[in-house]
Formats: structure tokens, C-alpha cells, sequence
């Protein structure tokens, strides 16, 4: 008998990809694609569930249909967040995880659990480390927004995996996804013709391709090889870093200095309006940028990204076009900027 597949998330672009991706895996009988919204596009053979995690019927729909398999990308909010309170999506975060995680415990024939995380659980200060590794505690961790239901996220994520020791867990940090869709975190903003950044300030950005994130999540779902499960927390991230000043010269599109109380009166405006989520962790990561190592990911998740972060950066200006400037203005703008503040 074939595995069965529990999405949640799967109205948005990742999720509905991933949705498509399982049923091409051999070993499995049935994926439930779960959101709160229909998706945009078809699922395929999937069967979409119009539900609400928040709500304790998400218990009945594990524990009934023997679901054995359960991956999390529900966190951070769905395509309508932006239509949404923050204490609306907070509670699909934070509520929605404990629900799902309280079905989960109650299952008895669940065998595995993948969680989508981010990198923004380290926090973002001018004294974090350099580099982040999954043992890293910064020293400000996030006090609120996306950042913070992430840690409380990961914390319920370990207390269920005491609780139930015989499920294999797995919780996947991601670093900004890069793909089609402009719904996921740094995407949105890079989309800008103009990118406001914080002046005097040049942070190191890594990136995931969207491809890469989709067979990251495949292996973490997937049937153990050699007798081992994936089980753990691991950052995802492609190799090496870009200076945001470098993202913009690859995008060909301008820069905006602007000190650091305008960049978030200017991210609110355009959270407000719709344009993009430029919430205060991305403020934050816009200003002391973030690295993580990843070595964890290779060694005993056994995960090598097909892109790196260049790479990914380059797929998602393909996609999405040239700027308002080709490459070379805007490198020549970029250094007389830099020369200009430069102390």
C-alpha cells in the first residue's frame, strides 16, 4: 500500500509545485493538497481540501484518512497574507501549526513530518555571527512578525518530536526562495523597479532556487535511504553570497539609499498598498544581511542544490525581465553611491 501525502500551504505557487511533484513519486498513493484558498492553478490528481489548519477538524482529516506523511509549508501565510491582518496570519502560523501538530500526535499512522522554516529565526543584529550554523542563538532574537512565529513554530516542532519519538521530523531553514512566484519573501521586493535600500549599508544575501527547494522537500518526505531518515534542522541555502548592491547590478534596477526609519515608513507603505511584504525582518536582513553554513545539509541530509545563489539570482531575472536600467548603469550608479557615503 501506497504512502498518503498531507500538503498544507498548497494554494501558493511552492506548494501547488510540490503537490504536482509527489504524485510522480512511485510510493505514493494519495496526496491532500490543504489551504484556505483554491489554488490558481490545477493540482492534478491531488485532492484539494478546502480547509482552515486553525481549526481542530484538520485532526479529523489526518487521523481519517491514515495520512502518514505530513509537509508543512504553511508558514508565513498564504497568497491572500497580504489581505490579512497580522494577527489573522499569526494564528495560521502559530494556532494552525499547534493543530496541526496536536492531529499529528494523535495519528497513529504518521511516520513523517517536514516543516518549512527560514533562516530569519537567527535574528538580525550588527553583533550576530557571521556566518549562522543550526546551533547559532543570536543574541536579539526576533521580537515579532514573521520572524518570531517562526521560532515559536520550530519550538512546538521539538516538543512533538519528544512527544513522538517514532515519527521521523525534519524542519528545513530555508534562505529566500527565487522562482516563478512573487509571493515569497525577497522576490516581491527584487520585482520593484526601484529598490529602496538602507544607506550606508551593503548586507550578504543567499538565495535558494525554486527547483531546488522542491527536491530539498522531496528527499525530506521521501522514503529513507540506506536505512536512515533525514531527521533534524537544516539550512538550505545555494553556495555562495551577493552584496544586495550586486543583486542590483544583475537585475539591472536602481538603488534608493535611504536612511533607516525612511526604509521602514517606505516598507510599510508598500506592504499597505499591496505591493510587497517588506516586513521588519526584511528590513533587518536589507541592513546586516545573513549567511548560513550548510555543511549539515550535505553531510547527513545528503543534499547537494543543483544552483547556486548567483544562479538562482540569474533564473529569477530571466523570468521576471530587465530592469529599468541595463546592468552597467546601474553598476556606474551603485559605485557613485558607494564612493559617496563611503566614510
Amino acid at each position: 500500500m501506497g504512502r498518503v501525502v498531507l500538503v498544507t500551504g498548497a494554494a501558493r505557487r511552492i506548494g501547488g509545485r510540490f503537490v504536482r511533484r509527489l504524485q510522480r513519486e512511485s510510493d505514493v498513493d494519495s496526496v491532500l493538497a490543504v489551504d484556505v484558498v483554491p489554488p490558481d492553478e490545477p493540482l492534478g490528481d491531488a485532492e484539494f481540501v478546502q480547509a482552515d489548519i486553525r481549526h481542530p477538524s484538520i485532526g479529523k482529516l489526518v487521523v481519517g484518512r491514515a495520512v502518514d506523511t505530513v509537509v508543512h509549508l504553511d508558514v508565513g501565510g498564504g497568497p491572500s497574507a497580504g489581505r490579512r491582518s497580522r494577527a489573522a496570519v499569526k494564528e495560521t502560523n502559530v494556532i494552525g501549526t499547534m493543530q496541526l501538530l496536536g492531529a499529528c500526535r494523535q495519528a497513529p499512522a504518521m511516520r513523517r513530518l517536514v516543516v518549512r522554516s527560514s533562516t530569519h529565526v537567527y535574528g538580525g543584529a550588527p553583533r550576530d555571527a557571521a556566518v549562522c550554523e543550526e546551533t547559532t542563538v543570536s543574541g536579539t532574537l526576533p521580537g515579532g512578525g514573521f520572524a518570531k512565529d517562526t521560532v515559536e513554530v520550530e519550538g512546538y516542532v521539538r516538543g512533538f518530536a519528544r512527544r513522538r519519538p517514532d515519527i521521523s521530523v525534519t524542519v528545513l531553514r530555508f534562505a529566500d526562495i527565487l522562482g516563478s512566484a512573487l509571493d515569497e519573501g525577497l522576490a516581491g521586493y527584487f520585482a520593484l523597479p526601484v529598490l529602496p535600500t538602507v544607506l550606508g549599508y551593503d548586507p550578504r544575501l543567499q538565495f535558494v532556487h525554486e527547483d531546488d527547494a522542491l527536491d530539498v522537500l522531496a528527499l525530506a518526505a521521501g522514503e529513507p535511504r540506506r536505512g536512515t531518515l533525514p531527521d533534524g534542522t537544516f539550512n538550505i541555502a545555494g553556495d555562495g553570497v551577493l552584496l544586495l548592491s550586486q543583486c542590483a547590478r544583475r537585475l539591472g534596477r536602481p538603488t534608493l539609499p535611504l536612511v533607516l526609519p525612511a526604509l521602514s515608513w517606505a516598507g510599510t507603505a508598500l506592504r499597505t498598498v499591496g505591493a510587497t511584504d517588506f516586513s521588519p525582518e526584511y528590513v533587518r536582513l536589507l541592513t546586516y544581511g545573513r549567511v548560513v553554513r550548510t555543511s549539515l545539509m550535505r553531510d547527513m541530509l545528503g543534499f547537494e542544490p543543483r544552483y547556486t545563489t548567483a544562479e538562482a539570482l540569474a533564473g529569477f531575472a530571466r523570468r521576471h525581465g530587465p530592469g529599468l536600467l541595463p546592468p552597467r548603469a546601474v553598476a556606474r550608479a551603485v559605485d557613485r553611491v558607494q564612493e559617496a557615503v563611503r566614510p
